[in-house]
């Protein structure tokens, strides 16, 4: 018996010495990492059903919602957003929208999504219609002062943004992109949005999830703006916005982590992984990669779903599971599904949500 004594000692000081990490997600603990969502309508579960807007911005009516909830919610699909489906995988209750008036979370605090459809970094844009990123940085502050400096440290916080900065100037006929250089109107954008992230980062925030922007031009909405002869090709000038707000987005993230002692992110490439769906949808068990499921015009592209905007006239697909646009520039839940899915299953992301 004694002489086993220094080898059971000696495994019992190995075991103390490792650092212990544990995941805040899944498992049998009841504690877990607080998600809060910052953006525009990729990631909106509703907020836009309580601010003072117009239908454009808003999704609360038939048949939005139609695929999972059976009713609309005010998400901009047919059903679950990327949002809502990394929340399940984290094994948490769908978070909230940061304006519904009764939250449900006096047992478990999950965390609050402040996105906003049609919102931009910049508050021009869409102004006085939607939630800007400014604004929900206000709101975050005054939620992330009733929960605990831990809650705020091992939270992870995930960004889509930058989409209507761009596209609302093409959409308005506005005149702003002759005022300013491509790379100077980019660069106010990710500006700002640095702000934005290093206010929160001195809140406590540490864990960062950033999505890119997909080929703008690609969107059903914008192909239509090319004439008809073109083939009905993608808006390139929208395209190029979106891929110099992109490398200018991964540099701002990179040298963030270099300055900011504890700054962790992942990057998310919706570009390329929805690029990969438009140009072959078969291989992802879609049929259609071009038009939306709902809509009207060319690849249904006028911004008419649920017939209560501006045009009345639309069409709705039988099967959403087959389209990977819903409307004209929104995605099917399959869609979110599967980009979901797949953040999910790299290490690099899931690393964020484990506790130390």
């Amino acid at each position: 018996m004694s002489t086993n004594l220094p080898y059971k000692f000696f495994i019992l000081i190995i075991m103390v010495s490792i650092p212990v990490v544990i995941s805040c997600s899944g498992g049998t603990r009841k504690d877990h990492n607080a998600l809060f969502f910052f953006g525009d309508s990729f990631f909106d579960p509703g907020n836009n059903n309580y601010i003072n807007t117009t239908t454009l911005d808003q999704a609360n009516f038939w048949p939005y919602g139609e695929t999972y909830f059976n009713s609309p919610t005010g998400r901009f699909s047919d059903g679950r957003l990327i949002s809502d489906f990394i929340a399940e995988h984290a094994q948490v209750a769908l978070i909230p929208p940061y304006l519904q008036p009764i939250r449900n979370e006096q047992i478990n605090y999950h965390g609050v999504n402040f996105a906003s459809a049609g919102a931009g970094v910049l508050s021009q844009t869409f102004q006085g219609m939607v939630i800007d990123l400014r604004t929900q940085l206000r709101n975050y502050k005054k939620e992330v002062a009733q929960v605990s400096q831990k809650t705020a440290r091992n939270a992870v916080y995930f960004f889509s943004i930058g989409t209507n900065d761009y596209i609302s100037q093409f959409l308005l006929n506005s005149t702003v992109f002759a005022s300013y250089p491509h790379s100077k109107y980019v660069d106010m954008v990710i500006g700002n949005l640095s702000i934005v992230v290093k206010e929160i980062f001195k809140k406590g925030g540490r864990k960062f999830v950033f999505l890119n922007l997909g080929e703008l031009g690609c969107l059903p909405g914008l192909r239509i703006l090319r004439p008809e002869r073109d083939g009905g090709g993608c808006l390139e000038e929208a395209s190029h916005f979106a891929e110099l707000h992109n490398k200018k987005l991964e540099n701002l993230v990179s040298k963030m982590e270099q300055n900011l002692d504890g700054f962790k992110y992942f990057l998310y490439d919706f570009k390329s992984n929805l690029a990969q769906r438009i140009t072959q949808p078969f291989k992802y068990g879609f049929k259609e990669g071009k038009r939306a499921c709902c809509g009207t015009g060319r690849f249904n592209g006028v911004f008419s779903c649920g017939g209560k905007r501006p045009v009345k006239d639309f069409e709705l697909c039988r099967n959403p599971n087959e389209f990977i646009f819903w409307d004209s520039y929104h995605l099917t839940e399959n869609a979110y599904k599967q980009m979901a899915d797949e953040m999910w299953s790299i290490a690099a992301f899931k690393n964020l949500f484990l506790c130390y």
